[in-house]
């Protein structure tokens, strides 16, 4: 690979890395706004689904086969599924009505979930980009554009414990998963070149479980489908928009 492909992945990586603190701002600034958590909520889970059914297995489908790709997307899922599991994993959100000592403890145990959800996203946006780097530049701008509102569904909880120096210092970690998780894809694709489509079909398995383990349920405790459901639509009108200004 060039140079250049080196510099334009990790770029990218941190640019999106960047994002989660702007979604902590805004939680900061919008803290009681459930209805803004709502719909973000519902455009990050479309956004990261979409890339991964639409983009990812297609083009892993393309080039190494369906078995071969539906077996790699399924040990993506139970990789990242069984991490969940070994690596205590607290939702912000659960602890909404238990503030300061409970939610403080709880806190130091979502930064290991945060990096487990940042960095399958930096590996898939790195595997994207070698294969064609249009894909990476939609990867990559899909990524940064949905953790915005993911980060503030998150962090709003701790906002109101006041306790704003800690939950900056977790975006922070959180944003340096996304270029570590780049890394090991470049790493990753050196020695292995022939099996990037797999690399990429095992980074949508992990977006796929993200997606699906980390938003619906913070979703249903809000009990607002509607707004959940304004959210797909408008992850929808971005996905589309998004591809008809990168094109392949």
């Amino acid at each position: 690979m060039l140079p250049t492909t080196y510099i334009a992945v990790l770029l990218l990586a941190f640019l999106s890395g960047i994002t989660t603190l702007i979604g902590v701002a805004l939680a900061l600034y919008f803290r009681k706004s459930v209805k803004g958590i709502v719909i973000g909520i519902g455009f990050s889970a479309g956004i990261m689904l979409l890339i991964s059914f639409f983009e990812l297995i297609p083009e892993s489908v393309g080039a190494a086969g369906i078995p071969g790709t539906l077996i790699t997307v399924l040990l993506g899922i139970l990789l990242v599924g069984s991490l969940n599991f070994i690596i205590p994993h607290t939702h912000f959100i659960e602890e909404k009505g238990h503030i300061d000592i409970h939610l403080l403890k709880t806190a130091y145990l979502v930064a290991f979930g945060l990096v487990l959800h940042d960095f399958p996203e930096g590996f898939a946006m790195a595997n994207s980009y070698i294969h064609s780097p249009s894909l990476g530049l939609l990867v990559a701008l899909a990524i940064a554009i949905h953790n915005i509102p993911e980060e503030f569904a998150m962090a709003v909880p701790i906002v109101q414990t006041k306790k704003k120096k800690l939950l900056f210092k977790i975006a922070f970690l959180s944003g340096l998963a996304e270029p570590a998780g780049a890394i090991l894809g470049l790493i990753a694709v050196s020695f292995l070149p022939v099996l990037n489509p797999l690399f990429m079909a095992f980074a949508a398995g992990a977006m796929i479980f993200v997606s699906i383990h980390e938003l619906l349920p913070m979703a249903r405790r809000y009990k607002r489908i509607s707004l959940f459901g304004l959210g797909i639509i408008l992850s929808i009108v971005v996905y589309m928009g998004l591809a008809l200004l990168i094109p392949e």
